[in-house]
């Protein structure tokens, strides 16, 4: 598949952060996830890399996965992945779906009426 062909896949605009390392490099760079598809992924930021270095991308909710560097422009990075990945995991909401706050991190508040009692929690 040629980069003109990737153009046609879906992509997700989102914000996000993965963290980054260059091939045969000890520490990984973070950088911020500009779009996300099965098949490869914009970054911006951070990172200083060649067309065609090979790196290892890692992803919340998805783990780790090889790719290359498929392009550069002012300051962005095209990644494309070895093999594809679930991208919709990667937005997943990793909280419980609960509709307010556990109670112990709820602001303290005085009762609502005129007569102040002891408030049961």
């Amino acid at each position: 598949m040629t980069a003109i062909d990737t153009r046609n896949l879906k992509r997700d605009s989102l914000f996000l952060l993965a963290e980054i390392r260059l091939d045969g490099a000890t520490s990984a760079v973070q950088a911020k996830v500009r779009n996300l598809s099965n098949s490869g992924m914009m970054i911006d930021g951070g990172l200083i890399a060649e067309r065609g270095q090979r790196l290892v991308v890692s992803l919340r909710q998805v783990g780790e996965v090889a790719g290359k560097v498929a392009w550069k422009q002012n300051g962005k990075i095209g990644i494309a992945f070895d093999d594809e990945i679930d991208a919709a995991a990667a937005r997943t909401k990793l909280y419980s779906g609960e509709s307010e706050a556990p109670r112990y991190s709820r602001p303290a508040v005085a009762p609502r009426s005129d007569q102040w009692s002891v408030r049961k929690l």
